[in-house]
């Protein structure tokens, strides 16, 4: 287990938990057996993983990766996520880059928080995070008689066969993460 402990790092020192090491094991056992992957799983790791339950028995493994590797693990993202469903078998794998929010600045202060750590910008991101590899073509914010919202997001019609299963699992992944309800969609094309 040593091996794969090089896999995950946690801040400050903290332990990883048992479900953590199991995916660092994961990681690390794909790095060594999958010759497509090796080369570019060598140098990355992850922070964190939870297991999140979504609606009819299923469950989602959310993998937290350090925001300066997004963009590496980008260029690898259907082929890892895809054998990583495998290990995990039933179990729909979301990898989301670690991102942190700043509160807003004292009065009579003179340092700005960059727009990037506002709370909305980090929310926005860890959506089209979640949605990987589909982008997110549109938004709606729907407003109930009883006051309160739903956001509809349409993904890109070109990945419905990639996502369309997963939509219900982006909309339980958002609502633990972020807290609001959203509901995934693919716009409708006329003829």
């Amino acid at each position: 287990m040593y091996t794969a402990r090089k896999k995950i790092l946690k801040a400050k020192d903290v332990e990883p938990t048992e479900f953590e090491e199991s995916v660092a094991q994961a990681f690390f056992d794909l790095g060594n057996s999958n010759q497509d992957l090796k080369s570019d799983l060598n140098d990355l790791y992850i922070n964190s993983a939870i297991q999140i339950d979504v609606s009819g028995g299923r469950k989602a493994v959310v993998i937290h990766v350090p925001y300066r590797l997004r963009k590496a693990f980008r260029k690898v993202y259907v082929k890892l996520v895809r054998e990583l469903e495998k290990k995990f078998s039933g179990k729909d794998v979301i990898l989301i880059a670690t991102r942190r929010i700043l509160r807003p600045p004292k009065k009579g202060s003179a340092v700005q928080r960059p727009r990037s750590r506002t709370l909305t910008a980090v929310h926005e991101a860890m959506l089209e995070d979640i949605v990987l590899p589909a982008e997110i073509v549109g938004k709606r914010t729907r407003y109930r008689i009883d006051g309160s919202k739903i956001m509809k997001v349409y993904l890109d019609p070109k990945e419905r066969n990639n996502t369309e299963y997963k939509l219900e699992t982006f909309s339980a992944v958002y609502r633990k993460l972020a807290g609001k309800d959203v509901v995934f969609e693919f716009p409708v094309t006329e003829a």
